[in-house]
């Protein structure tokens, strides 16, 4: 038998009940088994369980009768059943029990109005390995090519798995939830989505290549939000002399997802590499904030006339402002400061930092600070941004 790697999560729980969110094959059933292995588990994957409680939900009730009082237990892929949370809420108020509720999913558990628990239940979300996690395993060209969710990292074959998991998305997250009534539209709008990773969303261009209409576009964006393939990333109001971007970019959670998206296969072109680079910097900063509350939000900043004059992202923390601008070549270069330059009169602006793939950290008169990516990466861990 072949032994699969063994990631330590930097994922902590809360003290009470949860939720936690992340896409498939992330791993949050093995952070939940490690965490909790003694806790009572109910998988609504298993299509047996999840027939059993659809057709009776009292015997979910029943279930949860018949655990100790201060028990904790875990639901695995809520989202399948959100009225089940109401059993959940009875048991948190009058059993003082604690839940660990995993799901792929928040879509349909805000159309059933949940709200999440009404606040009895911290969220959480579980994101792609970071360079600290893999530890040894990690190799940046294997992460733009493949990405680092769990599930693909351990795989054998990386391709056929990223292959399967696109075909499973669209299949079960979208067809078996009922998500869209025209899955062939939505299978056009995918890839085409995919292609706009990293960048200045332009739903116009998207409706054209995907054949739907724009109204169409939006909605589709808000599927693959809910079910936790991309975030939208809203641009920073600096009111400098530019003229500023005002549309959110778009960035998928994990490189290989967007390649797999976008049937993109092989060692990523230069120009490619330079976004997905771009994208695995952002899926770590979102993980080590989610893991260890670096900042308030994060945004991006950039002029509407130069593509040159941006900061990839602007991490607001209180008053003070971290400005970050992500290269991918492994050589600096002082053009690629002219965004940070731009950006670095605004006062609050305690840092500006230029992160790429090069081997030595530099800092410029001017005070901009270049770091290698371990670096920086080793930087987040510290907790010293």
């Amino acid at each position: 038998m072949v032994s699969r790697p063994v990631f330590k999560r930097l994922f902590a729980p809360p003290k009470g009940s949860f939720f936690l969110l992340g896409v498939r094959g992330v791993g949050k059933s093995t952070v939940a088994r490690e965490t909790f292995p003694n806790a009572t588990r109910i998988d609504l994957l298993d299509e047996q369980v999840f027939q059993s409680y659809l057709s009776n939900p009292e015997l979910f009730a029943l279930k949860l009768n018949a655990e100790r009082a201060g028990a904790t237990i875990v639901v695995d892929e809520i989202q399948r059943l959100p009225n089940l949370l109401n059993e959940v809420h009875r048991a948190i108020e009058d059993r003082k029990q604690r839940f660990a509720l995993l799901g792929s999913s928040a879509r349909k558990l805000k159309l059933a109005g949940t709200n999440l628990l009404a606040g009895r239940a911290a969220k959480r979300e579980l994101f792609p390995l970071t360079p600290n996690e893999l530890g040894e395993a990690f190799s940046l060209p294997r992460v733009l090519r493949y990405g680092s969710i769990a599930l693909v990292v351990a795989a054998d074959e990386p391709d056929e798995t990223l292959r399967a998991y696109v075909e499973l998305y669209l299949k079960e997250e979208i067809r078996a939830e009922a998500l869209v009534r025209n899955l062939p539209a939505f299978s056009r709008f995918f890839p085409v989505a995919a292609l706009s990773h990293a960048q200045v969303i332009n739903a116009s261009n998207i409706a054209r290549e995907a054949g739907v209409s724009r109204s169409t576009v939006q909605g589709y964006l808000e599927i693959l939000e809910d079910t936790l393939l991309t975030l939208r990333l809203p641009a920073f109001d600096a009111k400098l002399r530019f003229r500023e971007r005002a549309l959110p970019k778009l960035y998928w959670v994990d490189c290989g997802l967007a390649r797999a998206a976008m049937q993109s296969w092989g060692v990523p072109s230069r120009e490619e590499a330079g976004r997905l680079f771009e994208g695995y910097v952002f899926t770590v900063l979102r993980a080590y904030n989610a893991y260890r509350r670096l900042y308030d939000g994060i945004f991006y900043w950039a002029s509407s006339d130069s593509v040159a004059i941006e900061v990839d992202f602007v991490l607001v923390r209180g008053k003070e402002i971290v400005a970050i601008e992500v290269k991918s070549s492994s050589k600096f270069s002082d053009g690629m400061c002219k965004g940070l330059r731009a950006f670095k009169v605004l006062p609050g602006v305690r840092r500006s930092l230029l992160v790429y793939t090069g081997k030595d950290r530099l800092k410029t008169r001017d005070g901009i600070e270049v770091l290698p990516f371990g670096e920086f990466c080793a930087t987040l861990q510290a907790g010293t941004l």
